[in-house]
């Protein structure tokens, strides 16, 4: 059974609701340094959350096949991510390295970024996050493997509740021939482990 299209509130009504909060953590919503921030929350929201609008797998439509048999992995390594927990609405801080091992063709490595960007900007859990990552880039460029690890710093965790900081969790998602062969994904993971240029020349 479909679910049914969920009704988008108005922008009045979503500035009116962080109005209510900010009278519900006992301030005053009318006072001078608050008046224009439920319309700066909101703002902020479309920015955070925009993942929503995006569909993930047209981002990898466009592929590249004159590749002269390249067959080897590809590897894009150090992907920043922001997301935001689902269960408390705060954020979840890391970066991506996602690799891939081509069949017939190749993405452009902006279009990696890009789909971890999609899913990233909207409410996760990380396991999912790395598991809707992984599982796009297999269905649309059907590659011999796929291989997604996340590694975040959770502020649901961080600043309240257990409050541990420094803390972070690592997650992973191996498809194809970097589950099934056990070379491939220790080659990964040598590369994964060298010096980053693009850090060495910053």
């Amino acid at each position: 059974m479909s679910q049914a299209p969920l009704l988008r509130p108005s922008r009045e009504e979503a500035e009116d609701a962080i109005r209510t909060l900010l009278r519900w953590a006992g301030e005053d919503p009318s006072r001078e340094g608050l008046l224009d921030t439920p319309g700066r929350v909101v703002r902020s929201y479309e920015e955070f959350f925009a993942g929503y609008g995006e569909d993930p797998s047209s981002i990898l439509s466009r592929t590249f096949s004159e590749v002269d048999d390249y067959d080897e992995i590809v590897l894009l390594r150090d992907i920043r991510f922001e997301s935001h927990c689902e269960h408390h609405m705060v954020p979840i801080i890391g970066v991506a390295h996602v690799a891939y091992l081509p069949s017939k063709r190749v993405v452009g490595i902006s279009k990696l970024a890009r789909v971890v960007d999609a899913f990233s900007r909207r409410l996760q859990i990380q396991e999912r996050l790395t598991a809707q990552i992984a599982n796009t880039i297999n269905d649309v460029l059907q590659p011999h493997g796929v291989a997604v690890i996340l590694e975040a710093g959770h502020q649901c965790m961080t600043t309240r509740g257990v409050h541990r900081p420094g803390v972070s969790m690592v997650t992973s998602r191996m498809l194809g021939v970097f589950r099934t062969n056990s070379d491939t994904r220790r080659e990964l993971m040598s590369m994964l482990n060298r010096p980053s240029v693009a850090t060495a020349h910053l």
